[in-house]
């Protein structure tokens, strides 16, 4: 992607979201935006998330509660099959939606997008975890309505949701009807046949599977006062629900008054009612509390979610109501003490910032051993399933500012360790093969050039597990397991590489017939980014078993036994790794993304014209496989993952080279172009970039908000700010800054966790600044080419003469190519082509 891709278009595109740095503010109902505004305003914990659907249900874009991890099966129809295909998909399920609270005054419903409204405000408070809103309606019988709405998912009991809503009539006394909702959505008015099928496919790949036929069968129901509980079975994946909802109701009569208020239930097996009738007297506030449970269970009958929702349900009675927004507040307060980055700009890039991690942590905070989907459970975009995204974008935040976390989200691979053996052998492969895509484990991508194919989702998961323990030198979730992880997988680039002898007469490994993070690039040989990544993969399983058996060798005894290792094969994991094939030129002096990707001919993105972008909607994947020509930064990737093995004019030549080559047509890319961006000194395309990913859905600029948030793009805002910015790396066990502060930024500030003890780092143009705030030290990092001990109550501080190399503007991939001084490559001789378009252009772009 060019920098005048970010130029004019994206200032327009910009809305303004107010100028607090801790809120999201916006001042209108737009129905052309109600998807976009649910997106925004999603609440979850990482088990439980509800889109932000204003009360009333309208404006619409589309409903959605969702828990992480319940889903429906359904069988996949390939229209030519062959063995080994993945055979079933896996869909999130949108469960019962306990969020809609109509009213009628003077029977008239409140209907945002015809009602008159004088004043309207929605607050996201990303400190105190809260969407509230506030509006002024101008009933058509002239009388004036306040209605207030406050909504939390809570954090500290990740079963529980509360909406409240508090409704003034201020003119006179009126007629009041608040009808509050259970609605089985996904359902509702549909019939039970034997087997759901999803409906036929749709053109945008990023959107779940539709299902047309019933999919939560009803089970026992409970209707007790202003207490309903009901209960459901999945249909195929027989998976139980239940979803509890109390009312608290006051209507605010005075106190010599006996009180005018009725109260009835309606009921059905997919909607129920309870509605509150009565007067609302002229300046009284009547008061609705709604707590709301959800439980499910893959293994549990569905009566015992009944109970599940009762008990949690008695349990908020249990205390004061204005306990659990308390709790709320102090479980993020936690949060941001740890997790905040700091920036001197201006508040809107605050803001922003504070948004994205404030969505990491409602994707991940309380998934509690599950996975993170690429949309969290803001939508059903990726039919909530799991990516590698996690692994890469997601887990750096996560191991370094909330590990225990991390160690979450790395127990739900754990647990998929037999599906993933299954696939491997299925496969032919040793050891075992983790699915690309999947909510219970089972590979559930039907077109497996870009997936099952994308076999580095194997190093990607270790790399992650070895992060995490050097930041935390967790050495029991070692023992407990996780090395499992660590052996399969380089069991796998054992079996499916092999030796051969180059023309040096030097025996090399290779790696045929795999996927790198490029999708517009598939079943290549020796991808650049698989090979790098193996190696480290292997390297590690090497460095764990070894180490174990010198240092825990009871434990390490119980390893062998349980996998059947031998030392003879770990020793054929370290010749693999040290003869790990790894593609470069000599003649352009770059590393290939893979064994043959320079033979292609090159894509002019200049000339095609973007009415044509994304291009996997508007051409046939094996027209985009036959050009130079990228979904997301592979080899960069690569570059940033493993960035001791390259140097920096290796970095350098490379960005170049494959930066023009970029369509960006995924919210993966910008991350890393930014950070190696910054580091090798392009400090203007680096902050076009970070501002890109930034906004990529707070702007919708991929044109898809409305499916959820790119997860996997608010981690990497982190890791912009961290390694690029910061330009943090973790290399043999010791933290590494080489800092690249924007131009026009004063200052960045952010706290790290590592190996038990926090401390704070704090970026200005001149200096680093390094403090520690937990634990005695000392904590040793190096700032370039010094080592910095940080001690308790000692802050320390490293000059800095400048903020690494500067070159100025980049200008794409002829200019690019050219040598600057100290380069010792040639200028490739480069011809570009356009290939015909398509007559018919999809109305939604595709994006990743």
């Amino acid at each position: 992607m060019s920098p005048e891709s970010f130029d004019g278009p994206l200032k327009e595109l910009r809305r303004d979201f107010g100028d607090d740095p801790w809120r999201i503010v916006v001042r209108e109902i737009d129905a052309a935006r109600a998807g976009e505004d649910e997106t925004i305003f999603s609440l979850g914990n990482g088990y439980l998330g509800m889109r932000g659907n204003h009360e009333e249900g309208l404006p619409l874009g589309s409903h959605g509660t969702f828990l992480n991890g319940l889903h429906e099966t359904w069988q996949i129809r390939h229209a030519e099959n062959a063995y080994g295909f993945a055979e079933h998909g896996q869909t999130i399920v949108n469960v019962p939606d306990a969020k809609t609270i109509r009213i009628y005054v003077d029977d008239e419903r409140l209907n945002l997008e015809s009602s008159d409204i004088l004043d309207m405000r929605r607050i996201l408070d990303l400190r105190a975890g809260t969407l509230t809103r506030s509006l002024l309606w101008l009933t058509p019988t002239g009388k004036r309505v306040r209605v207030d709405t406050r909504r939390m998912v809570s954090f500290a009991d990740r079963h529980l949701a509360t909406i409240e809503m508090r409704i003034t009539v201020l003119d006179a006394d009126a007629d009041l009807t608040v009808s509050s909702l259970i609605v089985n959505r996904q359902d509702l008015g549909r019939v039970n046949t034997e087997t759901p099928t999803p409906a036929k496919g749709t053109s945008d790949p990023r959107q779940a599977e539709q299902f047309t036929e019933r999919i939560l069968d009803p089970g026992q129901v409970l209707h007790d006062g202003g207490r309903s509980v009901l209960s459901y079975r999945v249909h195929d994946s027989r998976m139980t629900l239940g979803v509890g909802v109390e009312h608290h109701f006051d209507g605010g009569d005075s106190e010599d008054g006996d009180g005018n208020w009725r109260h009835r239930i309606d009921k059905s097996q997919d909607r129920v009612r309870h509605v509150y009738q009565g007067t609302a007297q002229q300046g009284r506030t009547v008061h609705l509390v709604k707590t709301v449970a959800y439980h499910y269970s893959s293994t549990a009958v569905v009566s015992e979610m009944i109970d599940r929702c009762i008990h949690s349900l008695n349990s908020s009675n249990a205390e004061p109501r204005d306990a659990r927004w308390e709790k709320q507040r102090a479980y993020l307060e936690a949060f941001w003490d740890r997790s905040d980055v700091r920036v001197d700009a201006d508040p809107g890039v605050q803001q922003a910032i504070r948004w994205n991690l404030f969505q990491v942590a409602q994707a991940s905070a309380r998934a509690d051993g599950r996975g993170i989907a690429a949309k969290g459970l803001t939508g059903s975009g990726y039919g909530g399933h799991y990516f590698w995204d996690t692994e890469i974008y997601v887990l750096p935040f996560l191991t370094y500012t909330s590990p225990l976390w991390a160690r979450n989200a790395l127990r739900a691979r754990q647990r998929m360790l037999p599906q993933a053996r299954m696939r491997a052998a299925m496969l032919n492969e040793d050891g075992a093969l983790f699915p690309w895509r999947t909510i219970n484990g089972e590979e559930a991508s039907a077109y497996y050039a870009a997936g099952t194919a994308g076999y580095h989702i194997n190093a990607d998961i270790t790399y992650a597990l070895a992060r995490y323990v050097a930041a935390t030198g967790d050495l029991e979730y070692v023992l407990s397991g996780a090395s499992d992880i660590a052996v399969e997988t380089a069991r796998l680039w054992a079996s499916l590489g092999f030796w051969r002898r180059d023309a040096e007469g030097a025996d090399r490994f290779h790696i045929h017939g795999v996927t790198g993070p490029d999708e517009y690039t598939t079943v290549v040989n020796d991808n650049l980014f698989t090979n790098v990544m193996a190696r480290f993969n292997l390297r590690f399983a090497v460095e764990v078993t070894r180490r174990l058996a010198a240092e825990a060798p009871n434990d390490y005894g119980v390893l062998v036994d349980r996998l059947g290792l031998t030392n003879d094969e770990i020793d054929a994991w370290e010749r693999a790794a040290e003869g790990m094939t790894v593609p470069y030129s000599p003649e352009l002096g770059i590393h290939p993304q893979d064994a043959h990707f320079l033979d292609r001919e090159v894509w002019d993105l200049a000339a095609t014209p973007p009415e044509q972008k994304p291009l996997l909607l508007h051409f046939h994947p094996l027209v985009i496989y036959r050009f130079q020509v990228l979904k997301q930064a592979d080899v960069v990737l690569a570059l940033l993952l493993a960035s001791n093995e390259f140097g920096l004019d290796e970095k350098r030549r490379d960005f170049d080279y494959y930066d023009a080559l970029t369509t960006g047509d995924s919210t993966l890319s910008a991350v890393v172009q930014s950070i190696i961006a910054a580091e090798v000194g392009y400090r203007d395309l680096a902050y076009q970039y970070f501002d890109h990913a930034l906004r990529v859905d707070l702007d919708n600029l991929h044109g898809n908000a409305a499916d959820g948030v790119h997860i996997a793009s608010t981690g990497g805002v982190w890791m912009m700010l961290v390694q690029g910015f910061a330009g943090m790396r973790d290399v043999g066990r010791q933290l590494t800054f080489d800092p690249r502060l924007p131009d026009h930024w004063g200052s960045l500030e952010f706290r790290l966790e590592w190996r038990g003890e926090r401390f704070e780092v704090r970026l200005e143009r001149d200096r680093i600044r390094f403090e520690l705030l937990e634990g005695e030290g000392p904590v040793v990092v190096r700032v370039r080419e010094q080592d910095v001990r940080i001690v308790a109550g000692a802050p320390v501080e490293v000059a800095l003469p400048d903020q690494g190399p500067n070159l100025g503007s980049f200008a794409g991939l002829s200019a690019g190519m050219l040598p600057r001084e100290g380069d010792t490559g040639v200028v490739p001789e480069l011809s570009f082509e356009v290939p015909v378009v398509t007559t018919s252009i999809p109305t939604r772009p595709f994006e990743e």
